[in-house]
């Protein structure tokens, strides 16, 4: 049994290197081109099979509600970098898509975006102790939910 107060502190850490971490690349985000939520949201997307994904599996993903995602597709859908249609194994369902001005999009983004993400995640940690943290932080994550849509499958063991 783990000791309480190692849990909490060990929580408290984790939370506090999330935030700090999150609100240094928010500052470095090139947000004139799309949110930090849209790339998330185009990120979730961009890792599944040929960048389709059902909307229910795009909800267990995304820190932001349900109604909140369903807007932003909307949006995503009006400016032509996803599509939307219905899923044909669940009627009450919808399959979110990439489009290709989409991927391109989310590509340039993405170039820019893991400069600072090494920047602010990798400076301070070497290769060995990146791999342990991410090894951890999927260790916690599977012990509480299902992998993750796009995840690979050797990833969830």
């Amino acid at each position: 049994m783990t000791d309480r107060a190692i849990a909490v502190a060990a929580w408290e850490s984790l939370f506090r290197a999330q935030v700090t971490v999150m609100r240094a690349l928010a500052d470095t985000f090139p947000s004139e081109l799309i949110s930090l939520n849209e790339y998330d949201v185009l990120f979730n997307i961009s890792r599944s099979p040929g960048r389709r994904l059902r909307l229910k599996d795009l909800n267990r993903s995304v820190l932001i509600s349900q109604p909140s995602v369903s807007r932003m597709l909307d949006r995503l859908a009006a400016r032509g970098l996803v599509t939307k249609t219905p899923d044909p194994d669940d009627g009450r369902g919808t399959i979110v898509a990439m489009t290709d001005e989409g991927f391109r999009l989310y590509r340039g983004v993405a170039l820019q975006h893991v400069v600072a993400i090494e920047r602010n995640v990798g400076a301070e940690l070497d290769d060995g102790e990146l791999v342990e943290l991410a090894d951890l932080c999927r260790r916690m994550r599977l012990a509480i939910a299902d992998p993750l849509v796009g995840e690979p499958a050797d990833a969830a063991n």
